[in-house]
């Protein structure tokens, strides 16, 4: 099972956790991200391009799927404006294995911070601007396109 969703609306991990825990599944990872308050940020404002954003998001799950084994992954991410402290992004998976599980999932977050079309604008009081991937986004990415080593059962 893959499931990808942009949403607006608040992300509501408990209903997403329990649906990642299928029969065969022994383990279940997950990754929640939070809006940040770095330097003073105010607003998160996402946008995306609805059907290329979905696209990849799916083209990467189904990734993580075939490279692990996975019985489930699961991407919601929010687009719009969001505070501090919101939930801005949950990424789950579920696997026979633990490795699997935990891997598929940091293969996940690492990948879509990079290769998902989202665009963020970050607001500071009256100041706004939009924000780059950064360096250390990109080292995280190019890890799984070079290392398989991690393709490890438990």
């Amino acid at each position: 099972m893959i499931r990808v969703i942009v949403q607006q609306a608040p992300i509501d991990t408990s209903v997403l956790l329990g649906a990642l825990e299928l029969p065969g599944a022994g383990g279940v990872a997950s990754f929640t991200g939070l809006v940040r308050a770095d330097d003073g940020v105010t607003v998160l404002d996402l946008e995306h391009y609805p059907g290329a954003t979905e696209a990849a998001l799916t083209d990467l799950a189904t990734a993580a799927s075939d490279r692990w084994g996975l019985i489930a992954a699961v991407i919601v991410h929010r687009v719009g404006r969001m505070a501090p402290g919101e939930r801005v992004v949950f990424v789950g998976t579920a696997a026979a294995h633990r490795a699997s599980a935990l891997d598929a999932c940091a293969f996940l977050i690492d990948r879509l911070k990079t290769e998902a079309p989202f665009w963020k604008r970050e607001e500071r009081g009256a100041d706004a601007r939009w924000v780059e991937a950064r360096d250390a986004d990109e080292v995280a990415a190019a890890r799984w396109r070079a290392d398989r080593t991690s393709d490890r059962p438990d």
